[in-house]
């Protein structure tokens, strides 16, 4: 097994990005139109791939741009399980859930250079978040792990840590 894989897991990345504020940037995922799933970015590691590489690869995937700087990386891998009709439809039930390793990264663009129109979206709605806001739209199979997230990239954000 490489990094970040354990059986029962996919290995991946997630990014928290931040814009000049310290707004985090959250998408509303377009394969989930019964509630509103909104998250950060984040995606698979491929074959052969490094996190790093990985997760600058998933931001330009999923939201048209890699106008970023990776500030820090988290220091532990994180997991979190998915419902099983959820597995099922993804992954074909080959996955219970995700090992991820996440990234911080100030976003060095403009809102212009954002653009969900890519060749595979992933989400149909963006916004940028104030981190209080952050675990509310989460949805509960993930807040734990945003939780985590937003308590270790905190110092990088604006606004008082969540109760």
């Amino acid at each position: 097994m490489s990094a970040g894989e354990i059986p029962g897991y996919r290995a991946g990345v997630g990014i928290m990005l931040i814009n000049e504020h310290g707004r985090i940037f959250v998408g509303r995922r377009a394969d989930m139109p019964d509630m509103p799933a909104w998250q950060m970015p984040q995606g698979g590691i491929d074959p052969g791939e490094r996190p790093r590489s990985a997760a600058l690869r998933e931001l330009k995937e999923e939201i048209g741009t890699d106008k970023a700087e990776i500030l820090a990386e988290s220091r532990k891998w994180r997991c979190y399980d998915i419902p099983a009709e959820i597995a099922r439809r993804l992954w074909g039930g080959r996955y219970r859930g995700q090992r991820q390793k996440w990234f911080l990264m100030r976003f060095v663009g403009t809102d212009a250079d954002i653009n969900l129109a890519t060749p595979h979206p992933e989400f149909n709605a963006w916004r940028w978040v104030e981190p209080d806001d952050l675990p509310r739209l989460i949805v509960p199979f993930k807040r734990p792990l945003y939780l985590d997230v937003l308590a270790e990239f905190r110092r990088h954000c604006r606004g008082r840590p969540p109760v």
